[in-house]
């Protein structure tokens, strides 16, 4: 009777209820279809969670520790760079290939060995810093009993990716996958990034600009898909071959976050009391990175270096272009 239709209703309520819950914790992230084999150079947008050296955090991701330098601007004239301790909080874009796996568009190519005191979770949230989840990377290694893990196996991490042919409004473009922070507004990242509010709405097919932590938004940054290559041949030519050349705005290994600017975890104020620090070049330039204001950098200059043997120029960019290209593909 009147009983069991209330009991019905109740149980209906509570159904709802728990999945607005499961639909309310869940993140969102931007997935682009795909077909064949084919892959693009991408970046993650990651977030140190301890103090980490810089070999550390390219072993996390498989790759080439001077490219991660590279990729933020970073000085690899710096001597034992590879060594030097970056800061727990510290916010980086980390090169990726981003080719087609199960038919979408994810970064594959990363493994991480399992510690004793690891979950999976701990390892999604913590450890890769909210760039995958703990379902994610039970999927990818099949894996039947999570809280089974055993200490030194290897798991494959995949990673959010988007390439959307390399475009943005039919210009080149890369995209940075970003993981929305506490405080974070979609307009606070179009201007950190130098797009607009439409253009990463467009991207991610959002209805309307609102984001919740950890969403991951794909963050189109515009120049040519041999940014990071170019900046990466720029900086080597600074101490590999003298003579008459540009050189890219480049920072020390930073030793502390810096709050508003572009090393930063979020585009949040600065702390309270606290003073803004600007990354100053240890060289004149005016080449920037994807999602780096000029402002930022110093003014350009050229340097007055002897002029010597072109080859020696162009042996460095046949070394380099090889380098990056086979840690791409």
């Amino acid at each position: 009777g009147e009983e069991e239709e209330m009991e019905e209703k109740h149980l209906l309520l509570l159904f709802i209820s728990l999945s607005l819950l499961a639909g309310a914790a869940m993140a969102k992230s931007t997935i682009e279809p795909c077909t064949g084999t084919d892959a693009c150079p991408a970046l993650l947008g990651y977030t140190l969670y301890a103090d980490l050296k810089v070999s550390e955090v390219a072993a996390l991701f498989l790759i080439d520790p001077i490219a991660l330098l590279a990729a933020n601007a970073i000085d690899i004239a710096v001597p034992d760079a590879e060594n030097h301790i970056l800061p727990a909080g510290l916010f980086l874009r980390v090169p990726a290939s981003c080719s087609c796996s199960g038919g979408i568009r994810r970064s594959i190519s990363t493994s991480y060995t399992v510690r004793p005191a690891d979950t999976l979770g701990s390892i999604a949230s913590s450890v890769y810093a909210g760039l995958t989840s703990p379902d994610q990377i039970r999927e990818a290694n099949d894996i039947p009993d999570p809280a089974a893990l055993d200490a030194g196996s290897t798991l494959v991490i995949p990673l959010p990716c988007t390439c959307f042919n390399s475009t943005d409004n039919f210009l080149p473009a890369i995209y940075l996958s970003y993981v929305v922070q506490q405080g974070d507004s979609v307009p606070a990242i179009a201007a950190r990034y130098a797009t607009t509010v439409t253009d990463i709405m467009t991207v991610n097919a959002m209805g309307s600009p609102s984001v919740r932590p950890g969403d991951i938004l794909a963050v189109p940054l515009p120049g040519t898909n041999s940014v990071l290559l170019l900046s990466f041949i720029n900086i080597a030519l600074r101490f590999t071959c003298s003579g008459k050349h540009q050189f890219p705005p480049v920072i020390p290994p930073p030793t502390a976050v810096l709050h508003d600017s572009f090393l930063a975890p979020s585009p949040s104020p600065a702390q309270a009391g606290g003073t803004v620090t600007n990354p100053r070049s240890s060289a004149p330039g005016t080449f920037a990175l994807p999602g780096i204001s000029p402002a930022s950098g110093p003014a350009g200059s050229t340097s007055e270096a002897s002029i010597v043997s072109p080859f020696c120029c162009i042996l460095c960019l046949f070394s380099f272009s090889l380098v990056y290209f086979n840690f791409l593909y």
